[in-house]
C-alpha cells in the first residue's frame, strides 16, 4: 500500500531545525506497525497541487496551524479533495486539523472553541473500535494534543469512537466514506510535544508548564498508530 500524506502545516520555526517534519513523524508512526507501507507527500502548505484522489490508495491529512474557516488558497481545494476521496471510496485519515477538515468537508461544523486551548496529555474514553482488532481496543487512550478548534456538529453518518468532556468528538469513524480521524496527535513524541508547548508559552501562559508536566502520563501513540495502519490497509484498493 502507498500512503499519500497531505502536508497542511509545518513545524514552528523556533524548533523546526531540531525535528523531522510532520510527514516524517507519520512515517515513523506507521512504519512501527507495518514497515512494508510506502509513502509519498503532497505539501499543499508549500504550494503543491492536490492529485486526483480517485487515483490514490490511501490518504492521511496532517495537522496545521490553520483553521478550516481560514481563507487559505488551498482550503477549498482540500475540501473538494476530501469529498472526492469519499466519493471514490479511497480511505482517508485525518489528524487534528485533518480531523476537523474531514468533518467540515463531509457536512459537520468546526469552530474556535470557547473552551480555549487543549494542550498536554489528554485521556479519552473509547466508545467503539469499528473495524479494528478487538484485542487492541482499550477502554481509554492517552495522547498529546494541541488545538483550539473543535468539531461541534457531527457530519451525517459519523460515529464517535473517542470522547472526553473537553473534546466530545475526539475520534470519528465514517463507515461510508471510509474515513477515520482523531483530534489528538499520535505522531508527536514527548520530546517534540514538550518543545512545542515551550515554544508557545507566550500564547499558552501557565498552561504551557502544566502541559509539559502532563507528559509524565504514559502515551498510547502506538495504539492509534496500529488503528490507523489497520484501517487504511483494510480499505485500500
Amino acid at each position: 500500500m502507498k500512503l499519500t500524506i497531505i502536508e497542511t502545516g509545518l513545524v514552528p520555526k523556533p524548533i523546526r531545525a531540531s525535528f523531522v517534519d510532520y510527514p516524517g513523524m507519520f512515517r515513523a508512526l506507521i512504519r512501527a506497525s507495518d514497515p512494508s507501507i510506502s509513502f509519498e507527500t503532497v505539501s499543499i502548505i508549500k504550494g503543491e497541487r492536490l492529485p486526483d484522489p480517485a487515483g490514490l490508495e490511501a490518504i492521511l491529512i496532517t495537522g496545521s496551524p490553520a483553521g478550516v474557516y481560514d481563507d487559505e488558497p488551498w482550503m477549498a481545494p482540500l475540501m473538494a479533495f476530501i469529498r472526492g476521496a469519499a466519493n471514490a471510496q479511497v480511505p482517508q485519515v485525518g489528524i487534528c486539523f485533518g480531523h476537523q477538515a474531514i468533518a467540515e468537508a463531509l457536512g459537520g461544523k468546526v469552530i474556535k472553541s470557547p473552551k480555549g486551548w487543549g494542550v498536554g496529555r489528554h485521556t479519552y474514553d473509547v466508545e467503539a473500535c469499528p473495524g479494528l482488532v478487538a484485542k487492541n481496543c482499550p477502554k481509554t487512550i492517552s495522547v498529546a494534543v494541541s488545538h483550539q478548534d473543535q468539531v461541534v456538529t457531527l457530519p451525517p453518518g459519523a460515529e464517535v469512537i473517542a470522547r472526553s468532556d473537553f473534546t466530545p468528538y475526539a475520534g470519528l469513524h465514517y463507515a461510508q466514506a471510509p474515513a477515520l480521524s482523531f483530534q489528538c496527535h499520535p505522531e508527536f513524541d514527548d520530546t517534540y510535544s514538550a518543545a512545542l508547548y515551550t515554544a508557545r508559552k507566550e500564547r499558552l501562559g501557565a498552561a504551557a508548564e502544566a502541559a509539559v508536566s502532563s507528559l509524565a502520563t504514559p502515551h498510547d501513540n502506538h495504539v492509534l498508530g496500529s488503528w490507523i495502519t489497520g484501517f487504511l490497509k483494510a480499505h485500500a484498493s
